[in-house]
Formats: C-alpha cells, sequence, structure tokens
C-alpha cells in the first residue's frame, strides 16, 4: 500500500523531515517518482488513484501470505487496510452493519460515523478495535487523511517526507527509504495521525507525542521515532459531527480483497 499527500492535507511532526535528507547521497523523490517505484514491485497487480495533485492512494496484493489487504470505496472515502480485526462480528453488530462487511469497509463506516454523527472521540473508537490492522483513509469529499496503526507490533508502517514536502506512508521500508532520504522513521503503534489533530496516541489521548531522534548506521540524523511523553498531558481532542452534519447516504461502495 501507499499513500501520499500534501502538507496542505496533513503535517507531519517537523522532526520527521530530517536536514540530512538535502546532503544525502540519495534524494527525496517526488510523488510520481515514488508512484513508478512502488508499482515496479508488483508492475502486474499494482494500481493507483490520484486526487488531483493533493493525494495519491496506491494499492496491490501483498505478497506476504500472513498479511491480510484489502481496498475499499464508499461514498467517496477510500480506504487501505492491513491485518484483520478479531472481533470485527460484534463491531458489525455494535454499529448495525450487514453481515457481509469485511475490515475495510468497516473501517469506513467507523470513520463514517466519527466524521457525521459520532458521539466519540477518535481514540474511543480505535481503542474497540481488537487484532493487528494499520490502515489509511483519504476522504476525497473533506480532503481528510485518517491512518492509524495497532498496537500489537504485528503490522508496520512506515512514515517519510517527499523531495516536495509531502507526507508518504507504506508498509513497504524498502520503498519509503529509497522515496525520502534520511526523512523517514517508523509509524508509532498505538498511535493515529488525523489532518485536523496530527499524531496522537489512541491509546493515551491526554498524553502528548515525544520526538527521539534516530540515527543511522552512518552516524546522520534520520528522522524521528515518536512515543508517548509519560510526563505530559493535554486535553482531549474535542468531539466531532453535529445535527448540521447529518445528512442521507447513498450505497455507492466497491471493495477489494484477495
Amino acid at each position: 500500500m501507499l499513500g501520499i499527500f500534501k502538507d496542505k492535507l496533513v503535517n507531519p511532526p517537523e522532526e520527521l523531515n530530517s536536514p540530512a535528507s538535502l546532503n544525502s547521497s540519495k534524494r527525496s523523490k517526488l510523488p510520481n517518482e515514488i508512484l513508478q517505484e512502488f508499482q515496479s514491485y508488483n508492475p502486474s497487480n499494482a494500481f493507483s488513484v490520484s486526487f488531483g495533485n493533493d493525494a495519491l492512494l496506491a494499492y496491490s496484493p501483498s505478497n506476504k501470505a500472513s498479511i491480510h489487504h484489502g481496498f475499499c470505496v464508499l461514498d467517496n472515502i477510500y480506504c487501505i487496510f492491513l491485518g484483520s480485526l478479531n472481533n470485527l462480528s460484534k463491531l458489525i453488530k455494535q454499529y448495525g452493519l450487514s453481515k457481509g462487511t469485511n475490515d475495510a469497509m468497516f473501517i469506513i463506516e467507523a470513520y463514517r460515523t466519527l466524521r457525521d454523527r459520532g458521539p466519540y472521540p477518535a481514540d474511543q473508537v480505535l481503542i474497540e478495535l481488537e487484532g493487528s490492522f494499520g490502515f489509511v483513509i483519504y476522504d476525497n469529499k473533506d480532503g481528510t487523511v485518517f491512518t492509524a496503526l495497532g498496537s500489537n507490533g504485528q503490522i508496520e508502517l512506515f512514515w517519510g517526507v517527499a523531495a516536495d514536502g509531502s507526507i508518504v506512508i507504506s508498509e513497504n521500508l524498502e520503498l519509503i527509504k529509497a522515496s525520502c532520504a534520511k526523512s523517514f522513521a517508523p509509524f508509532p503503534t498505538g498511535c493515529m495521525l488525523h489532518s485536523g489533530h496530527g499524531l496522537m496516541s489512541y491509546e493515551h489521548p491526554t498524553r502528548k507525542m515525544k520526538p527521539m531522534p534516530r540515527v543511522d548506521s552512518e552516524g546522520v540524523m534520520c528522522g524521528a521515532n515518536f512515543s508517548v511523553d509519560s510526563q505530559s498531558r493535554k486535553s482531549m481532542m474535542p468531539r466531532v459531527g453535529s445535527e448540521a452534519n447529518w445528512a442521507p447516504w447513498g450505497d455507492s461502495q466497491a471493495c477489494i480483497q484477495p
């Protein structure tokens, strides 16, 4: 999977962008070059969706049998999902969804509930998810990016900064290394990234995230790891949605799962 988003949609933390990228022997790549690199890994099955010059999603079935992938589109909301939710059946009943709802479809429905009708902050929804998961959502209606990674470490995501300042997200470490020079890092487990709220821990939503500089094998600063600062406190994320946001929804959807 691959997601590339302009910084006007979602701002990566400043510490992710390493000054060493400017002097690196490997330069950062532009979004179209990163897409070409992604497609070269699986040229027969990879496909992509572009949203003007602001966002790009690309998907190809995983070569790892142990990692389940899914791609879903519902009412102009796009989701790429990795892993599996152990309590999907329970969540389907809780949200009143059809039995045929898969992991990626559920994530979109949960996001839609948060966006339009949600009585709970996003962290309270994510904490209910059991299993190994990572996902990227792009809401083409609102221009919103929403990414989260489970806490058990069985699914990995990586993120970095492209040559034009766009944020790049993928589970493919080699792709991220080849695309972002020295400006990349593992995406922190148990965390979410949202256009309106930035990076936060959904397990510890009242704590701030603390950057820890990363140094590579050459002794060069290489982005930053982010962890929960146990000594900090911040106000809870405000609740979202209002009566004005209630709206009828159609049934337009498409899902791809190998």
